[in-house]
């Protein structure tokens, strides 16, 4: 049987409810859809996560292929849709972020332009630092330490135990504190 007469099968089972043809294709298109991701996001675990998105919402979908059409393209489509999405999620969360530390920079009493500076210098520092951390960690600071949010909203925000909240802070602030130490040694106090 050829290629596409294969595909073309994998995808009338998996359209019946048939888990491991629908394992074939996404085994048959995995490469491709995160090298496609990657190309779009230009980070390793946005495209992976894109990827992998981009096949969930395809199965969901699936009802709604038409037999006979190319799967590639339309699953493509789909990879682009999500990898796109992720960049533009990730841009908000940077704007959300900048605009947060600016208004607490202007929040705060002012005191001589020296220690403004500095005080702004340290926070793009630590900025720079928590964008080196995975987006789930990065949202996991952001939640607990830039919008002091206690562990339980937390929870509740992401859908998770406070439990894995906990272990997840533990070891998100050990990974910020070493790239800290080895890439703004200047901040270590802060942490």
């Amino acid at each position: 049987m050829e290629q596409t007469e294969r595909e073309q099968d994998w995808i009338r089972r998996a359209q019946r409810g048939d888990v491991g043809a629908y394992d074939a294709l996404v085994r048959a298109y995995e490469r491709l859809a995160f090298r496609a991701a990657y190309l779009i996001t230009r980070d390793e675990h946005e495209a992976a996560d894109a990827a992998q998105d981009a096949f969930v919402r395809a199965y969901r979908a699936l009802h709604t292929f038409r037999a006979g059409e190319p799967f590639r393209p339309w699953l493509m489509r789909i990879v682009t849709n999500q990898a796109l999405n992720r960049i533009q999620a990730g841009k908000r969360r940077a704007n959300m972020n900048e605009r947060f530390i600016q208004s607490e920079n202007e929040n705060r009493e002012p005191n001589d332009a020296q220690t403004n500076l500095e005080t702004r210098e340290q926070n793009e520092k630590l900025m720079r630092a928590v964008k080196r951390l995975k987006p789930d960690e990065q949202t996991l600071i952001t939640l607990r330490y830039f919008l002091e949010l206690p562990e339980t909203e937390v929870a509740q925000t992401l859908k998770i135990p406070q439990g894995t909240v906990k272990s997840r802070l533990h070891r998100t602030l050990a990974k910020l504190r070493e790239i800290i130490a080895r890439e703004f040694p200047d901040l270590v106090e802060l942490v």
